[in-house]
């Protein structure tokens, strides 16, 4: 595809399965740590577990997780796996026996709950020393000129388009109310090369660019589109991309 063309593209009507094509996973070692630092490897819940990406990533070491979203697209976006049950509930009403979990993570979804609902029914579902973990990824990095655009796309020009609760992820959730007994994280990151269609996929699952359009403004969304096709070059250059991982985790 030539830069005029990538550039031409609606890169922004994007269907249903986007979500699970583009959201970078987490590195392997955050399950490993959050593994470590549990209990037992009995069961883990992973809460508001959007297509399963961390869900799937702890049944490498738990004998069986579960994985709760309140969207019924997101689950039917999950991939199975002997061990991994998914079910449709909210994160303040598990359908799970109390003190019966390990682990309850919460990745890149905290800041949509009722959190004393929510704290409340943790307290319920774990066992004595369970560990629970809010999760959340920063904003993505890219060098040069191109992370200089797209920094400035995301503060300025589709920064008024995100809800509220966005600055509590760009936070690191560092000003959630966290009453538990708190652990000092690991420092990690999530780490990848993606080509231009990558990239732009990723940005399409924003619902600040579902906002912005709603909002009539497709214009703001195509000139960023063709200034980053311009910056990028050959669309099938891989470009290394990262966040940091950022976590509040307590013991119980």
């Amino acid at each position: 595809m030539t830069d005029t063309a990538a550039a031409n593209r609606n890169w922004f009507e994007q269907g249903g399965s986007a979500y699970a094509r583009f959201r970078p996973e987490y590195p392997p070692e955050l399950a490993a740590y959050l593994a470590a630092v549990a209990p037992d490897r009995r069961l883990a819940v992973d809460v508001g577990c959007g297509n399963g990406q961390l869900t799937k990533q702890l049944a490498g070491y738990f004998s069986s997780v579960a994985g709760f979203d309140p969207s019924a697209d997101q689950i039917a976006h999950s991939v199975p796996q002997e061990n991994v049950s998914y079910r449709c509930a909210p994160a303040e009403d598990l359908p799970l026996p109390s003190h019966s979990t390990s682990l309850v993570t919460a990745a890149q979804a905290a800041h949509w709950f009722d959190l004393p609902r929510f704290y409340s029914e943790v307290r319920r579902v774990a066992v004595p020393q369970a560990i629970l973990a809010l999760i959340s990824y920063g904003v993505l990095r890219l060098d040069g000129e191109l992370g200089a655009r797209f920094a400035h796309f995301y503060w300025h020009e589709i920064g008024p388009y995100w809800p509220a609760e966005r600055k509590l992820v760009d936070s690191g959730y560092a000003t959630l109310d966290f009453p538990f007994a708190e652990l000092e994280s690991p420092p990690l990151a999530i780490q990848l090369e993606w080509d231009f269609a990558e990239f732009l996929g990723y940005v399409s699952t924003w619902s600040a660019v579902r906002s912005a359009r709603d909002a009539g403004r497709e214009d703001l969304l195509q000139r960023f589109a063709t200034e980053v096709a311009e910056l990028w070059g050959e669309p099938a250059t891989r470009r290394s991309i990262s966040w940091p991982v950022n976590m509040r985790i307590g013991r119980l």
